[in-house]
């Protein structure tokens, strides 16, 4: 039968997007890497990395769990300069917690740099290890158009999918 699902748990989906301003001499960190070739990074309370904070955005959507904002803000200390993959982790236990397994998430980079595409299969078996889900990781650019385009920022959207 087309569109059934092998497992009779409840699914959900949830959408994510984050977008920061790229600042000189920031470090770039993006998909839980490091680009230490790269002249800017993303600014945030945070390390900025668009990639992570828009997957923790698509987890916490799908569970019905709110969003990064509202589960540690920027006004928290506690995440003040943190890795990533710290909120990643405490979103994983929050998704975990309500009874949720993660059966997969895809994200998508936007933006000029970092070039991704030669380190993609780097992040996705990073992510793996570190927290035990699929990421799917993939990059575009705008062609030139928007905060993108221009080289201001960067941008990522995600998708994940949940099963109870």
């Amino acid at each position: 039968m087309i569109g059934s699902v092998t497992s009779p748990g409840e699914l959900r989906i949830g959408i994510g997007s984050d977008v920061h301003r790229l600042a000189e001499g920031r470090p770039m960190r993006i998909a839980g890497l490091d680009f230490p070739d790269e002249p800017a990074g993303p600014e945030g309370h945070s390390d900025g990395d668009v990639v992570l904070h828009a997957v923790c955005d698509a987890l916490l959507s799908a569970a019905g769990l709110g969003d990064l904002g509202s589960s540690v803000g920027t006004t928290d200390p506690r995440w003040a300069g943190s890795p990533s993959d710290e909120l990643l982790a405490d979103t994983l236990r929050r998704v975990r917690a309500a009874g949720w397994q993660v059966v997969n998430v895809a994200v998508q980079l936007i933006g000029n740099r970092p070039r991704l595409g030669s380190r993609r299969a780097e992040a996705e078996q990073g992510l793996a290890d570190r927290h035990g889900i699929t990421v799917s990781v993939s990059a575009t650019t705008t062609d030139g158009l928007g905060l993108t385009g221009r080289g201001e920022g960067l941008a990522a959207i995600a998708t994940a999918l949940l099963q109870r």
